[in-house]
């Protein structure tokens, strides 16, 4: 009885790893030595099972003594053969794993370029616009204090140059965190986005959205809001194009960006083995956003022969 018991549990459980082993192989990338373990598993079940039969049935252990000793041996087989061809698989998992830091190192990498490149930016603007602006209106209330005369022409300086400051400055603020994404939502940041740029004439962008007036993560309006914008602009510096399409939907459980122009087709993904700065900082930081929150981002060709964009991130949380 015990025999038996013992023999239904080992049944069982050279089913299931004969399961497990098989269900593997996908993983694995149909590894030949993955595949002659997994084989070798499956006969092991079947002999077995055979070895039960007596105890279920009248089956004589005699009838199929050929069959038992092909399935004795098919399994030494594949099992040595397994064992033997096994490296293959460590080396396929130490090259995905070199591959995986190697990525992770450039992705860091990227995002220490963008962050520095944002750091220069901000410094920039600072300078170059805010700067002259306060600088002006220092040197105009030191004329005021020197000519002691209450001088309209210097007054109407003064006002004009802290009005440019404090557009400036909302500028400024703005491009660092929009004001209305976080008020708003994104579908309408987009929108003043898009309003305030200065397109080339007869440029067109195309903005629909079925947002309506739901909200979202602030993680996730930032990231769709952000790569929205990052893809703007690769169009309208490099890519040539006159016309933008953009789609911003729920499906399902998903929120869909469909990004579309009609430029010269431009595909990151076919220049990824080259050098990091021809593929762009954008792109590794527009993958990484979106990676980030458990998204997906697609490059493809368009239909009108430019570049097409599909972004989709859980809209909400499970």
């Amino acid at each position: 009885m015990v025999l038996k018991i013992t023999l239904v549990v080992a049944i069982i459980l050279q089913l299931f790893a004969a399961i497990v082993a098989v269900g593997l192989t996908r993983v694995t990338k149909y590894n030949f030595s993955w595949m002659l373990i997994s084989a070798a598993l499956v006969f092991m079940a079947i002999r077995r099972m055979v070895e039960f039969l007596p105890y279920v049935s009248n089956f004589n252990p005699n009838d199929m003594q050929m069959l038992y000793s092909w399935l004795g041996i098919g399994t030494s087989i594949f099992f040595a053969g397994g064992v033997i061809l096994i490296k293959k698989i460590f080396n396929y998992m130490n090259r995905v794993e070199q591959e995986k830091r190697d990525s992770e190192k450039q992705i860091l990498n990227m995002v220490v370029q963008v962050e520095e490149t944002q750091r220069k930016r901000f410094a920039t603007e600072l300078h170059d616009g805010l700067g002259p602006l306060l600088s002006t209106i220092k040197m105009g209330i030191s004329a005021m204090d020197k000519s002691k005369v209450d001088n309209k022409e210097i007054h109407e300086n003064i006002e004009n140059a802290l009005s440019e400051a404090i557009a400036s400055v909302k500028e400024i603020s703005n491009n660092l965190s929009p004001h209305v994404l976080t008020h708003f939502g994104m579908e309408r940041a987009l929108r003043n986005f898009i309003n305030r740029l200065r397109l080339p004439t007869g440029f067109i962008i195309d903005f629909e959205a079925q947002l309506k007036s739901q909200r979202f993560s602030s993680s996730k309006e930032t990231v769709i809001y952000r790569v929205a914008c990052e893809l703007i602009n690769n169009t309208i510096r490099h890519a040539e194009a006159s016309l933008i399409k953009i789609e911003l939907i729920i499906k399902g459980n998903e929120l869909c960006l469909s990004y579309e122009d009609n430029g010269n087709g431009y595909l990151p993904q076919e220049h990824s083995g080259e050098e990091t700065g021809s593929v762009g900082m954008g792109y590794f930081n527009m993958v990484s956003r979106v990676e980030a929150l458990k998204g997906e981002i697609t490059f493809a060709k368009g239909s009108q022969k430019g570049t097409f964009v599909m972004v989709k991130i859980p809209a909400y949380e499970d």
